[in-house]
């Protein structure tokens, strides 16, 4: 992940506002690539615990596991079994997700490297309904969109809810500083949810002002008409895959300042 920048003094910043895992990771990778990042997670993760006999109990087998995040990992382990163990088929939305659930011990794991949408496209190519019941795992309030499409596509699926975020209270004090300074270039949101977050939290009007004349960095489509709606007036760039290392490829975009 570095490279994309000649080594030198670094003054450039970006925030990062991606939760734990994921936020140590990049924070190492954008400074090993010539930046300042600046930690400002939008959101809190909460995991919740699963019922381990809530899909066991069901009349066909499980046939996977569905992962649109790596957020949902520990707490499936900790539920096992819920009619899986270890060996089941493991489909992840992405590769950090997949390496997520590699470590924890799933022996048999294929990444979508892509969004919910390449997730379900994936699953109806190696799977058929007949194989059994798929059990996604997911954050409160998420995953609704992708089980109606595998449920179209002739699925049994079963929704489970692994984990819970609500929004980080407060700019962390250092993020603040740098912004009304000026030292803010880029803003990084890894998701829709992140980016409301995070701009709901700027509730100072000269802060948000500041802020939302930077550059927004985005994981997708989705997520640039998001910050586009809620005010955004700056550069958008969009990252050429939904994944971590096109977002950091995407910094090579950011003219830099006069």
């Amino acid at each position: 992940m570095s490279g994309f920048f000649p080594p030198g003094k670094v003054t450039r910043g970006i925030v990062i506002t991606r939760p734990e895992p994921g936020l140590g990771e990049t924070l190492a990778a954008v400074e090993q690539a010539g930046w300042q990042g600046y930690a400002s997670p939008a959101l809190v993760v909460q995991p919740r615990v699963m019922d381990s006999g809530a899909v066991s109990g069901q009349a066909r087998r499980v046939a996977a596991l569905v992962l649109t995040s790596g957020q949902a990992v520990a707490a499936v382990v900790q539920a096992l079994p819920m009619g899986i163990n270890l060996a089941v088929p493991v489909f992840a939305v992405g590769a950090r997700t997949a390496e997520r659930a590699r470590a924890a011990g799933f022996t048999q794991v294929c990444s979508a490297d892509g969004d919910a949408l390449a997730l379900a496209a994936l699953l109806s190519q190696r799977l058929t309904p007949e194989a059994g019941a798929l059990l996604l795992a997911c954050g409160a309030g998420q995953g609704g969109a992708l089980a109606a499409a595998l449920r179209a596509d002739g699925f049994r699926v079963l929704r489970r809810v692994a984990y819970e975020t609500r929004p980080a209270r407060c700019l962390p004090p250092e993020v603040e500083r740098a912004l009304m300074a000026g030292r803010i270039e880029v803003v990084a949101f890894f998701s829709a949810q992140s980016a409301r977050s995070w701009l709901h939290g700027l509730r100072d009007s000269v802060l948000l002002a500041t802020a939302v004349r930077t550059v927004a960095l985005v994981l997708s489509p989705a997520i640039e008409k998001t910050v586009r709606a809620l005010g955004w007036q700056g550069p958008v760039i969009v990252a050429a895959r939904p994944d971590a290392a096109s977002m950091l490829a995407a910094l090579e975009q950011v003219p830099l300042r006069d």
